[in-house]
């Protein structure tokens, strides 16, 4: 068994069953996917503490389930961890910038800067997200697609899933 019983039990009662349920109270799989998409890609965004917020404004915009689309970002919360400096680092090496300072005596003399370090962080922001965007933009129609698909499969497969009680803790 890959995933541990409690983590499964989890992930069904917190993103299956939600899920399942907007999709038999009538939003369509095409709809849901491109959502979750929208929730998972927005969820990477090498951005800190704007996540939640960007998620419900872009679905909003686009007419997207908002519920969906935060199941999607915080499905995805732990790669948004993982990716925050993958991304800024492809940031610096594509736009040739300086690197983050990693050591102790770099980071303390830019602490002596504080208008520098505003303006290397910031540049830094910039170039990862603007690498996010060009992922983001590849990611999403593929993820929507395959996430309709998965959909589909869910719900034709777990028609019981919505009835089924979860063991009690």
């Amino acid at each position: 068994m890959l995933v541990p019983g409690p983590i499964r039990e989890w992930f069904r009662c917190h993103v299956l069953r939600p899920v399942l349920h907007a999709l038999r109270g009538g939003v369509t799989p095409r709809r849901m996917a491109w959502s979750l998409a929208l929730g998972m890609v927005v969820g990477i965004n090498p951005s800190v503490g704007l996540t939640t917020l960007l998620v419900v404004f872009v679905a909003w915009v686009f007419g997207l389930s908002k519920f969906a689309s935060l199941i999607g970002s915080h499905v995805v919360a732990p790669l948004h961890l993982l990716l925050f400096i993958p991304f800024i680092d492809l940031g610096v090496h594509v736009f040739h910038t300086g690197k983050l300072p990693m050591t102790r005596k770099q980071i303390e003399h830019l602490s002596h800067h504080p208008f520098r370090l505003f303006h290397e962080i910031w540049q830094w922001e910039w170039h990862a997200l603007v690498i996010w965007g060009i992922v983001a933009a590849v990611a999403m129609p593929v993820l929507a697609l395959y996430l309709r698909r998965a959909l589909i499969v869910l719900l034709r497969r777990n028609r019981t899933l919505m009835r089924s009680i979860p063991p009690a803790s």
